[in-house]
């Protein structure tokens, strides 16, 4: 899924940069720093994903010969033109390792490069980081509520187009065991798990044959969906019955799925009647508009599920539908640059930067993460972005810088881990948060703040813009 032209892209992006080929700006340097503003679910964390993909694109990504004649039609000229048939991005990007967690206002990835090259790769960039984190944070938020119970991506169907794939990728990223999608079963080496559409026992004259046929086809790994007709009076029965006769050839039926009504309910009696048929290993499988709230109530109700498959609420990030990720300017030809807003959480940080997660003794996260300039090794006290009076003395905490450059000179530096190792890594540093920051109702709002290095250039130049222009 990694064949991309450069032209996916917005048309403004050209537009700016060709007026900056067109004016000899070509090779002016720039920083610019990817963040989001607010956490999405109302929650207190958010999972990073899509890193690896994003690199692995922008390392490859060019114009082909027909992009060019496309755009020439477009109204771009000549010698532009000329400069596109060459283009490679060549820059370097610092960024914090995919799967760890995330908050808002700081920088997640900072980009630097020439200006033509930073500002043709924002959009692809913004596309896949903030899609992919949105569906990782989703799927982590119903990792965390599942507790051992296997979670399934069902949703392709419902995605948004060919973004049905990098959900999947996102959603293993989250903690999801796998998923319907085969295609991104395997491309992306994730096992891939199916039961059957009610229009498959429906195009029977009855359910028991469908069943039998299905299990004669499938004996290893056989799913039984229960509620085409009635639940516990037709569907359990016939499972059961089917299941012994499995067991007479040597096979033992994997699951039944419940996809309507009242899942508790059904999952309950689904259980007594698979318990007193001697049917103690089949799991119980269930979907229908899952998400984690009704996993979550699910589970305090002791219903016994095993395997929980998500569709819709996973893969479209409902109901936030999109993280608000965006591609500020902080630097460019030798100066910082900044933003300025009436609203001053608008307001951007110049210059480039680190960011410092602080933890206590233990290595745990104390719930702040400091934003400092480069240069700067540790921060001694970080004050909050947008109330300068507010501050927090950090100097006797460690410190992890976790800005790390992960690709030079338009080359991956990276080592490409399976989604098993990213997601092993994200729960690890989800570990690392206090509670009060994971949980689903008023979560603790988790501390960024800024150097007061930091801090003073911003003001700086603040006041250089207001008195430039007074």
């Amino acid at each position: 899924m990694n064949n991309f032209s450069a032209t996916y892209t917005d048309q403004y992006q050209l537009a700016m940069a060709q007026v900056y080929f067109n004016k000899g700006h070509r090779e002016h340097r720039a920083v610019f720093d990817y963040f989001f503003r607010k956490l999405p679910y109302k929650g207190g964390f958010a999972v990073f994903a899509g890193l690896e993909d994003l690199l692995s694109i922008i390392q490859d990504i060019r114009f082909s010969k027909a992009d060019l004649d496309y755009l020439q039609k477009q109204g771009f000229k000549g010698e532009f033109l000329d400069y596109l048939e060459d283009f490679r991005f060549r820059g370097t990007i610092h960024s914090v390792s995919e799967g760890d967690v995330v908050f808002p206002t700081r920088p997640v990835l900072q980009v630097e490069a020439n200006i033509i090259e930073a500002q043709i790769i924002e959009t692809i960039l913004l596309n896949l980081l903030n899609f992919q984190t949105l569906v990782a944070t989703k799927a982590s938020r119903m990792r965390q509520v599942a507790g051992e119970a296997h979670l399934l991506d069902f949703g392709l169907r419902r995605a948004q187009a060919t973004g049905g794939f990098y959900a999947t990728r996102a959603a293993m990223i989250g903690g999801f065991n796998g998923t319907s999608n085969v295609i991104a079963g395997r491309e992306l080496d994730i096992p891939v798990s199916g039961t059957m559409a009610h229009s498959f026992i429906q195009s029977y004259d009855d359910e028991l044959t469908a069943f039998r046929d299905f299990a004669e086809d499938r004996p290893e790994n056989c799913v039984l969906l229960v509620d085409t007709y009635d639940t516990l009076k037709s569907g359990v029965p016939n499972a059961i019955k089917i299941a012994k006769e499995m067991e007479e050839r040597g096979h033992k039926l994997l699951a039944i799925r419940l996809d309507s009504g009242d899942l508790s309910y059904f999952a309950k009696e689904s259980r007594k009647q698979l318990d007193a048929a001697g049917l103690e290993y089949v799991k119980i499988a269930a979907s229908n508009q899952l998400d984690e709230y009704v996993i979550k109530s699910l589970l305090e109700q002791q219903a016994p599920i095993d395997v929980f498959g998500v569709g819709t609420n996973l893969v479209t990030g409902d109901p936030d539908g999109a993280l608000d990720g965006v591609y500020k300017l902080a630097w460019s030809n030798g100066q910082p640059r900044i933003k300025i807003s009436e609203s001053i959480v608008k307001i951007t940080l110049p210059h480039k930067k680190q960011v410092f997660r602080v933890k206590d003794e233990n290595g745990k996260c104390i719930g702040a993460d400091a934003i400092g300039l480069d240069s700067e090794e540790m921060v001694e006290e970080m004050f909050h972005p947008h109330e300068p009076y507010k501050s927090l003395k950090i100097g006797q905490f460690q410190q992890e810088g976790l800005l790390r450059k992960v690709m030079e000179n338009g080359k991956m530096l990276i080592e490409k881990r399976s989604l098993e190792e990213i997601a092993d890594y994200s729960k690890s540093r989800l570990a690392e948060l206090p509670l009060e920051y994971k949980r689903f109702n008023n979560p603790h709002i988790y501390k960024v703040g800024i150097s007061s290095r930091l801090q003073e250039e911003r003001e700086k130049l603040i006041q250089s813009h207001k008195n430039s222009a007074s």
